[in-house]
């Protein structure tokens, strides 16, 4: 059951999810903001475990 608890905590919701796909987008095509490689690699990796951990789950 601790473990349950645990990989809930590192779970994000959808909506942290959505605000992660959206400030990546803004990372990658607005010319207006400047480019972040280390923040756009973390965005990658936040995103791409809650897609993995998602498809676990099924």
């Amino acid at each position: 059951m601790e473990r349950d608890r645990c990989e809930d905590e590192d779970t994000m919701t959808e909506r942290e999810f959505q605000a992660k796909l959206a400030e990546l987008d803004r990372l990658l095509n607005d010319p207006e903001v400047r480019m972040d490689p280390d923040r756009v690699w973390t965005l990658l990796a936040e995103i791409s475990a809650q897609e993995m951990r998602g498809a676990a789950r099924t």
